[in-house]
């Protein structure tokens, strides 16, 4: 048997990395870097981009001098082939991001527009429906006002609030809830309807449309790329070799 490590008094050999690995879970985050590797290994860098890469990954890790590198990589168990590599792979990460779904991301986000609106809506919600009643005829009215009525019987966190909630995005409330709320106009008051164990009466205060401006765009296209990553790894087989260890490979 091959020794490869040494951790405090303990000798780890060659067949005992995988097993090691996969006791402590973290065979899966081995397997979803080496896809990454693999999607990202014809994505280049120029020389001015490696060199900025280089000194943000320095400043990163407090990397001041040759003294702190190479103690830093002895500390990784790494070479500098292999820094030079970790430092530009974010950079080549985002351009793979890039090229694979940046010509997508406005259908894209058409399709997900519906979930990405906002909205800001006031709430109350009661398990009672004859008190539920009661309280939709009073803001109905002009009784009393919404917020009041929230603050003194809603039973949820929005009492606090004055039953106000948002902006949140369509896709957070219960689909309910949501649907009423995407059908209705600012300021229109909904009667009790009943949700799960509540019975909940809403009012749309505002419509807050989703755009599609660099911050969207650039979750969008983490977005893409993590479903794209949790499809890789679903397509994984794992094969214990020797009737032991798990090993995975692509289908």
């Amino acid at each position: 048997m091959t020794v490869v490590l040494q951790v405090g008094n303990r000798l780890i050999t060659q067949e005992e990395i995988i097993p090691l690995l996969a006791g402590y879970q973290m065979l899966p985050q081995l397997f979803q870097e080496i896809l990454i590797d693999q999607a990202i290994a014809s994505i280049d860098c120029t020389e001015e981009e490696k060199a900025a890469a280089q000194q943000q990954f320095c400043a990163k890790y407090d990397i001041t001098s040759e003294e702190n590198r190479q103690e830093w990589l002895r500390q990784q168990g790494m070479t500098q082939a292999q820094l030079d590599h970790l430092a530009t792979r974010e950079l080549r990460i985002e351009k793979y991001k890039q090229a694979t779904w940046g010509p997508k991301v406005e259908s894209y986000f058409l399709n997900r527009k519906g979930q990405l609106d906002k909205v800001i809506y006031s709430l109350i919600r009661v398990q009672d429906l004859g008190l539920a009643q009661e309280l939709y005829f009073r803001v109905l009215e002009g009784e009393q006002s919404f917020a009041e009525l929230a603050r003194t019987y809603s039973q949820g966190q929005e009492s606090q609030t004055d039953g106000l909630i948002g902006p949140v995005e369509l896709s957070v409330p219960h689909p309910t809830l949501a649907k009423m709320l995407s059908i209705s106009q600012p300021g229109q008051l909904l009667p009790p309807t009943r949700i799960g164990e509540w019975i909940v009466i809403v009012r749309l205060e505002r419509f807050v449309p989703a755009q599609l401006d660099d911050s969207m765009r650039r979750r969008l296209l983490n977005e893409s790329f993590n479903n794209w990553l949790q499809e890789q790894m679903k397509q994984l087989s794992f094969l214990p070799p020797n009737g032991s260890t798990a090993t995975a490979i692509a289908p």
